[in-house]
C-alpha cells in the first residue's frame, strides 16, 4: 500500500509528496529467485513485475496482453492503497488452480510474502463490489487514446 511518490497520488490526487517506497535488495533477490524457479519449472503461466501504477495496472496490462479477464478478491487494505501502491520487489504470477496452494506453501517456505488475488478467466476484470470492466473495452481505450488525441489536436 505504499503511495508516496506514486502515479496514483500524482494523477488521481494531484499531489506529489511522501518518500518513494523503500528498497530491500535482499528481499527483492529472494522474491525474484522464487519467481525464476517457478518460471524454470514451468509452473508459472504468466509473470509481470509490479511497478508504476501498482497491482491493478499490472493486472490490467496482463489482461490486455492475454485477452483473459480476472475476478479479484476484496483487498485487505484500503482499496486505493492495495491496488495502486507501488511497493518494491513484487510480481504477479499466474499458475494453474491445481498448484496454487503448493506455490503459496513454497513462498512461505522461502520467506516470500504472497497472497492469492483472485482467479483468472472470462472477458472482464471484476473487483469485488465494483462493476466489471470488459478487457476488450480496456484494450480499446488504451490503444485508441493516442490516435484520438492526435486527431483532435490536428483539427
Amino acid at each position: 500500500g505504499w503511495l508516496g511518490q506514486s502515479l496514483y497520488l500524482r494523477e488521481i490526487c494531484e499531489r506529489e509528496e511522501g518518500p518513494p517506497p523503500p528498497v530491500d535488495l535482499a528481499a527483492e533477490r529472494n522474491n525474484g529467485d522464487l519467481v525464476r524457479a517457478l518460471i524454470a519449472e514451468g509452473i508459472a503461466t504468466a509473470v509481470h513485475d509490479v511497478s508504476d501504477g501498482g497491482l491493478l495496472v499490472a493486472i490490467a496490462e496482463m489482461a490486455m496482453a492475454s485477452g483473459i479477464g480476472a475476478e479479484l478478491d476484496r483487498p485487505p487494505l484500503p482499496a486505493h492503497a492495495f491496488w495502486f501502491g507501488e511497493d518494491q520487489g513484487r510480481y504477479l504470477v499466474t499458475v494453474p488452480a491445481g498448484v496454487a496452494e503448493t506455490v503459496m506453501a513454497r513462498a512461505r517456505a522461502a520467506g516470500v510474502p504472497a497472497r492469492q488475488l483472485g482467479l483468472t478467466g472470462g472477458d472482464a476484470l471484476t473487483l469485488e463490489g465494483e462493476r466489471p470492466i470488459l478487457v476488450a473495452k480496456l484494450r480499446e481505450r488504451f490503444e485508441d487514446w493516442l490516435p484520438s488525441y492526435i486527431a483532435a489536436a490536428a483539427s
